[in-house]
């Protein structure tokens, strides 16, 4: 009887591991709640995934043993977040592919609600996603401050818009300054990298955006329609 062959493809085994962490809908569930770029406890997963919390360790410890998450704790605490940004993306890019479909749309007003709210404003790992995302992409683009046409790079113009902002970008490290991210309501994509993290982080501390619950939902404030008006022109009742 002939023994099983070794694939021809060194990096097969490996894409198949990956591929069965996130196989499974209680840890794809966790993946999806960590998108909001937070330190989550176990306890805290558990109830968003609906499971036990001893059936959630379980879960969790494949995920962190296979890369996808780091862990961190704090007294008797357990947090765990995403591993890194480019976990985040894999993530992000595979909600992107699922087409909407009507089994998939919320039942109820509450869930109505949420959905609405997610697809208007949300955070993606450390970016602005949803209508704000794209309209803040879109806002840049055509003021020439980023270029989409050879891929997402800021303009001199856009890195002197940022420090003009006092928003700070660091420009030494490994990640990309200005990557496009597929938005998987809009169906476009917006602005992630180095500069849509900085943007994002200096939304949420400067009180333009704040946080709704704990999903990743976005509320932008009066004081962010302000500010996104006067800096890229964006009307306030679009963001609506």
């Amino acid at each position: 009887m002939l023994g099983r062959m070794a694939s021809k493809e060194p990096q097969a085994p490996r894409l198949a591991r990956l591929a069965g962490l996130i196989a499974d809908e209680t840890r794809a569930a966790c993946l999806l709640a960590l998108l909001d770029g937070r330190a989550w406890t176990a306890g805290e997963l558990a109830r968003h995934a609906g499971v036990a919390a001893s059936t959630l360790s379980e879960h969790l410890g494949k995920l962190v043993a296979g890369g996808l998450l780091a862990e961190e704790r704090q007294g008797r605490h357990r947090y765990v977040r995403l591993a890194d940004a480019s976990v985040a993306q894999l993530v992000e890019d595979l909600a992107a592919r699922l087409a909407p479909d009507a089994a998939a749309r919320p039942r109820g007003l509450r869930a109505s609600s949420a959905g609405s709210a997610m697809a208007r404003a949300r955070t993606c790992y450390d970016h602005l996603a949803g209508r704000l995302g794209i309209a803040v992409t879109d806002a840049l683009t055509g003021r020439g401050l980023l270029r989409q046409d050879t891929g997402f790079a800021l303009t001199d113009a856009g890195l002197a818009w940022f420090d003009a902002a006092g928003i700070a970008l660091d420009r030494g490290g490994r990640r990309p300054l200005a990557r496009a991210c597929l938005d998987w309501t809009e169906r476009r994509p917006h602005l992630a990298g180095t500069a849509g993290a900085a943007l994002c982080r200096h939304a949420l501390d400067s009180d333009w955006c704040v946080r709704i619950g704990t999903e990743r939902a976005l509320r932008l404030t009066p004081r962010g329609e302000t500010a996104l008006h006067d800096l890229l022109g964006i009307a306030p009742e679009t963001l609506r």
